[in-house]
Parts: structure tokens; C-alpha cells; sequence
């Protein structure tokens, strides 16, 4: 992999990743853009303890533009983009509008190709495993910020999930907190190693999960499986099956593997409703441990925590949508129509001949 940084007419960082090492970066954006001007603010809510992002200036930002002029498409001639050149392979930049900024934390854009029609699912295998070295990278970076206390990469997928522009690309976030649902699963982490005596709750997790009717692929390396306790109607977690931390613990092993395993349970997703139907929406995310101090999180360090991707649709059923009302939005209790054991029967049904 070969690594450029460069910025954009507006002061933005952009990097190139590419996969061969003698490829030569230096197209220069030519828009007329004047500084970023972001109003991002972190504000706390008492009550419930979490944090939200006031960020108005978002309401501005590009929002279904046709495909001719996606702004994550590479530069051709005089229809310029946030890509200056007129290829890539893989493209990392700031975000335009971002969530958060500055002492609030950072936003990022992922590219993963700079085919517009093209989805994750139709990577080949070497472009995947550039992308997660991207990932990797970038994680390794936005650690090193002084703002930044947890890194999250993801993928938002499909109109339906709200996302505004076509081209398959996801985001990072950089947050200078810990957010609310890794603060959970280290409670629960803590609250497990003690009751237990020192036992690992993911590792547990996995050990029951492998020895049951959920599983829906394994490798030698990584393992994925419907939980328990499903939220959405089809919800997979995809587990490296040795335990590290990060992207950054993740062994060559690992990485090699990953794409495979991966590009077979995004491409089963496409086709758990069956031929004709649109690609499905999801979210792809990946959880990591804080960078930050862990002290309220009682004997618990970031080697306890179990790096690993929740990948979910919010379709139920052909043609329906899994909409968050009163229970999942007012209450934070979540109510699931597709029984996990049945979700995870039908994406083996659907495994590639």
C-alpha cells in the first residue's frame, strides 16, 4: 500500500491509498473554495449522561446530486470533485460538513472505489483488504490527536438508511468521548469479569455463540454469527477469533482472511429477500476500545475489549422497513420481528454456489 497526503483547495486533508507502490499523486484542486466554517458543538445531557452534536452548519450539505455530478467521483476535465485526480483506488478526506470538528473530535469520508456504480459487496478481494488497511491507518492516526478518545469506522448503506450520496463510500468518526454504547458493553464487561472471577465477556460471548444455531459463516480467523439478542431483523456480528482491541491488533492472518469472509457475508445480505428485490440497506460498524482512560470502568483495560463489526438492515421483509417508534425511540427497548435463530438459518440458506 502506498500512502499520499495532500489538501484540498480548502485546507482539507485528502489521502490516496494505493495499491501499487510507483503510483504518482499530485493533481491539485482547482475549485474556488474558501475555508471550512464549521459550528460543531458537544453538548451533554445531564439526565441521561450521553452526548449530542449540535451541528447546523450540516444542514447545507450536498444532498442527492445526480450521478454525473457526485462529488466522490474522481476529477474529469472541468467537472471537479473532492478528488482531485482522474483515478483512484482508495480515498480518505475530512468531511465538507462535518458532525464534529476541531476540540469536538474530527469526521472523515471513506471512498471505496472510485467506480460510482459499484457497492462494497463488489470489491474484489485485494481492493477490500486496501480498504481495511485504510481503516487501519486511519485509526492508528486519529488516535494520536489530542481530541480524540474512540475511533469508529462504518458504513452507511442505501437510501433507506438516509444516506445522500450514491457512490459507495463510509465515514469515520473521531469522538473526544467515549461513546455511550461502547460505555455499555464495558459496564457489562466489568460488572462479567467480576461476578466471574476474571472471566472475558466477549470471549465468553463467542465461545456460546460458535457452539450454537446461529452461526452464519467462519473462517479460520474470524467468525460470524446472529446474537442473541438481535435488535434488527437481520443482524450479524463478525468477530476476529482472537481477541484484540483494535484494527491496529488485528495479525496478517487476520487481515489476509478478512476480505473473504466479509465480501461472502455482504453479498448473502443482498440476498436474504430474494431475487428482484433492491440491494439491501444497512449499517456496517466496527467497534473498537477507547483510546482514553478506562478508570470507570473497574478492572477493565482495552485488551478486555473485543474488537469486532455489527453489521444490520432495517428492512424486515420484502417491500417493509423496521421503523424505531415508540418502544425503540421513547424507551430504548427494541422489539424484533424476525426470530435471530430463524435470520440466521435464512443467510445460510442464501451462502454463494
Amino acid at each position: 500500500m502506498k500512502k499520499t497526503s495532500t489538501r484540498l483547495a480548502d485546507g482539507r486533508e485528502l489521502i490516496y491509498y494505493d495499491l501499487r507502490d510507483d503510483t504518482v499523486r499530485d493533481a491539485v484542486d482547482r475549485r474556488p473554495l474558501d475555508r471550512t466554517v464549521t459550528t460543531s458543538e458537544i453538548r451533554r445531557d445531564p439526565l441521561l449522561g450521553d452526548s449530542v452534536a449540535v451541528a447546523s452548519h450540516r444542514q447545507g450539505r450536498t444532498y442527492h446530486p445526480p450521478a454525473d455530478e457526485c462529488p466522490l467521483c474522481p476529477t474529469h476535465g472541468d467537472r471537479l470533485s473532492e478528488i482531485p485526480d482522474s483515478s483512484y483506488d482508495v480515498v480518505v478526506f475530512e468531511n465538507r460538513f462535518p458532525s464534529l470538528a476541531g476540540d469536538s473530535g474530527r469526521c472523515e469520508v471513506v471512498c471505496f472505489t472510485s467506480d460510482h456504480d459499484a457497492s462494497f459487496a463488489g470489491l474484489g478481494e485485494e481492493q477490500a483488504r486496501l480498504v481495511l488497511d485504510a481503516w487501519t491507518d486511519r485509526t492508528s492516526e486519529l488516535s494520536h490527536l489530542p481530541s480524540v478518545e474512540q475511533v469508529f469506522c462504518f458504513e452507511n448503506r442505501g437510501a433507506e438508511i438516509g444516506v445522500t450520496l450514491g457512490h459507495p463510500h463510509g465515514q469515520i468518526y473521531a469522538y473526544p468521548f467515549t461513546t455511550p454504547r461502547t460505555a455499555l458493553m464495558l459496564r457489562s464487561l466489568a460488572a462479567h469479569k467480576e461476578a466471574t472471577g476474571g472471566e472475558n465477556l466477549f470471549d465468553a460471548v463467542l465461545e456460546r455463540e460458535l457452539a450454537g444455531e446461529r452461526v452464519v459463516l467462519e473462517g479460520e480467523h474470524w467468525a460470524a454469527f446472529v446474537p442473541y439478542a438481535a435488535h434488527w431483523p437481520y443482524e450479524v456480528h463478525l468477530y476476529p477469533k482472537r481477541r484484540v482491541p483494535d484494527l491496529l491488533a488485528l495479525d496478517e492472518a487476520a487481515r489476509t482472511e478478512f476480505p473473504q469472509v466479509y465480501l461472502e457475508l455482504l453479498r448473502r445480505f443482498d440476498r436474504i429477500f430474494g431475487e428482484g428485490e433492491p440491494p439491501t440497506p444497512y449499517i456496517a460498524a466496527w467497534h473498537q476500545a477507547p483510546f482514553g482512560a478506562l478508570e470507570e470502568f473497574d478492572g477493565v483495560t482495552r485488551d478486555d475489549f473485543a474488537l469486532h463489526l455489527e453489521l444490520f438492515t432495517i428492512r424486515r421483509t420484502s417491500g417493509k422497513l423496521k421503523f424505531l417508534a415508540g418502544s425503540e425511540s421513547g424507551m430504548n427497548v427494541f422489539i424484533n420481528d424476525v426470530p435471530p435463530e430463524r435470520a440466521a438459518e435464512r443467510l445460510r440458506e442464501v451462502a454463494s454456489s
